[in-house]
C-alpha cells in the first residue's frame, strides 16, 4: 500500500550533503568507509585521481595480506582498512594499515553458519565505519559494533534469535547504514515487525522496528526529501521509504519475486526518481517518489548484484548474472530507455566511477579501466589481479585500490603515472 505522504526530492547539492551525512561525520577526501563508497552509489569523491592508463605490466601492487573466507569487501578510513572474514569457526574483524597492510587490532566470535546454497560460509556484508565505530553484520545475523581505534567491542546483537529473522539463501548480506547516531539494518525479522531495525550506535539499544518483510542483499541508502533525511531500502519483496527518527513508513510498493530470487543492487536516486534493478526475472524499474512506476523492464537491465553507475544522466551497468553467463556491459539512457551501446559477453563485474573513468572489477580476476563514454565502449587499460573468482566489492581510497578474493587482499596503486 502506498502512503499518501506527499514527496518531492531535493537533489541540489545532494552528493556533497550525503558525503558527510552517510557516514555520520566528516569524511576526508579519498575515504571509502562503507559499501560502494562515500555515497553508497559506487562514485568516488570528486578529487580522487586515477592514472589515464597503465604500463604493460599493470599498475604497481603495493602490498597484499592473507584473508579468510567470505565475500565482504573492505572499508577504508584514513590509515585503516577494515576486513571482515571467516577463519575456521569464527567470524573475524580486523584493522590493517592502509600504508603497508600490517595488522592492527583483531576481534573474533564463534559462528556455525552454513549457507543454503553454495559453499562459501563467510560474511558477505561490507563493514560500515562511522563516528569512531565499525559496524559489521555477519552471515548468521550477528550485528557487532567495535571501537575503530582499539577494536574493543561496544555491543553485539544476535538478530536471528532476537527478531526471528528469516534465513537467507547465502546468509545475511545487507550492509548497515549509520545516520544520526542510529545503525539501520535490513534484519528481516518476523517478530516485532522487524524487517528493518534501528539500533543506537553508542549503546546498541533498539530504537525502533519497522516493515513486515524478510531481508534482501541490497543495502539501505539516504535521500533528502523536502529538505529532510529519509531512508530508502529494498527488503525481500518491497521498496520502502522510512523516517530515520522513528521508522515510520512514508512510502512502500512491491518489488521482487517469491521463490529462489534475491535483490542485491542498491537503489539509486536519479533526479526526482528511484532506479531499482535485480535479476531472476525481476528486472529494472524507474519509480517516482509518489510510488508511480515510470517504466518497468527486464530487457533493459537485469543486474544480479552490481549497482549501476550514473554519469551525466546515463547509466553504466552489468546486465546478467555471475553464476549463469553470459553477462554484458551496457550504457543506457534511463529516461528514454535507449541502449547506447552493449559489450556482449563482457562477463560479470562490479563498477566504480572515479576521475571521470570507470573501474571495472571482473569476477574472473581482471581489472579494466574504461572511459565513461556514452557513444561507445572505450577501454583504456586491462590487467589481471587474480586467477580466482572475485565477488567482493572493492574499495578506492587516495588512488589505492583494495580488492580481495577468497584468500588474499591486495592494495594496488591506480594513481601512479604509467
Amino acid at each position: 500500500m502506498i502512503s499518501a505522504y506527499s514527496m518531492q526530492i531535493n537533489v541540489i547539492g545532494f552528493r556533497g550533503w550525503l558525503l558527510c551525512l552517510a557516514i555520520g561525520g566528516v569524511v576526508e577526501a579519498g575515504d571509502w568507509p562503507q559499501i560502494l563508497g562515500p555515497t553508497r552509489d559506487g562514485i568516488a569523491a570528486s578529487d580522487e585521481k586515477l592514472a589515464p592508463t597503465w604500463p604493460e605490466t599493470g599498475p604497481q601492487q603495493l602490498w597484499q595480506a592473507p584473508v579468510g573466507r567470505g565475500f565482504a569487501g573492505p572499508a577504508v578510513l584514513s590509515e585503516q582498512v577494515i576486513v571482515f572474514d571467516r577463519l575456521g569457526d569464527t567470524e573475524r574483524v580486523q584493522s590493517l594499515s592502509a600504508h603497508d597492510g600490517k595488522p592492527g587490532w583483531l576481534q573474533s566470535y564463534p559462528t556455525d553458519f552454513v549457507p543454503q546454497y553454495g559453499r562459501d560460509d563467510g560474511p558477505i556484508a561490507v563493514p560500515t565505519i562511522a563516528d569512531g565505530a565499525v559496524v559489521t553484520f555477519g552471515a548468521k545475523g550477528v550485528l557487532s559494533c567495535f571501537e575503530l581505534a582499539s577494536g574493543n567491542v561496544r555491543w553485539r546483537h544476535d538478530t536471528t534469535t532476537e527478531f526471528d529473522a528469516m534465513e537467507s539463501f547465502f546468509g545475511a548480506g545487507s550492509s548497515p547504514l549509520v545516520v544520526d547516531g542510529r545503525v539501520i539494518v535490513n534484519v528481516g525479522g518476523r517478530s516485532q515487525k522487524a524487517g528493518v531495525v534501528a539500533f543506537d550506535l553508542a549503546t546498541g539499544k533498539v530504537q525502533w522496528t519497522s516493515v513486515e518483510d524478510g531481508p534482501s542483499y541490497s543495502s539501505p541508502i539516504l535521500a533528502s526529501i523536502n529538505g529532510q533525511t529519509k531512508i530508502v531500502a529494498l527488503t525481500r519483496l518491497k521498496c520502502v521509504v522510512l523516517d530515520p527518527a522513528d521508522g515510520k513508513v512514508l512510502l512502500e510498493f512491491p518489488y521482487g519475486l517469491r521463490g529462489p530470487t534475491v535483490t542485491a543492487a542498491n537503489p539509486l536516486i536519479f533526479k526526482d526518481q528511484l532506479f531499482l534493478s535485480a535479476s531472476y526475472g525481476i528486472g529494472a524499474r524507474l519509480v517516482s517518489f509518489n510510488g508511480d512506476t515510470v517504466w518497468d523492464s527486464d530487457e533493459l537491465m537485469s543486474s544480479q548484484y552490481t549497482t549501476c553507475i550514473e554519469h551525466q544522466g546515463r547509466f553504466f551497468g552489468v546486465d546478467g548474472r555471475q553464476d549463469i553467463p553470459p553477462a554484458s556491459l551496457k550504457c543506457f539512457d534511463p529516461v528514454t530507455q535507449e541502449v547506447l551501446w552493449t559489450q556482449e559477453g563482457f562477463g560479470y563485474a562490479t563498477l566504480i566511477k572515479a576521475d571521470d573513468k570507470l573501474l571495472i572489477m571482473k569476477t574472473d580476476g581482471e581489472l579494466v579501466l574504461a572511459a565513461l563514454n556514452h557513444s561507445r565502449y572505450q577501454e583504456l587499460a586491462r590487467t589481471r589481479l587474480f586467477n580466482d573468482t572475485v565477488r567482493a566489492l572493492p574499495a578506492l581510497s587516495n588512488g589505492h585500490f583494495y580488492i580481495r578474493d577468497g584468500r588474499t587482499l591486495k592494495c594496488v596503486d591506480l594513481a601512479g603515472q604509467p
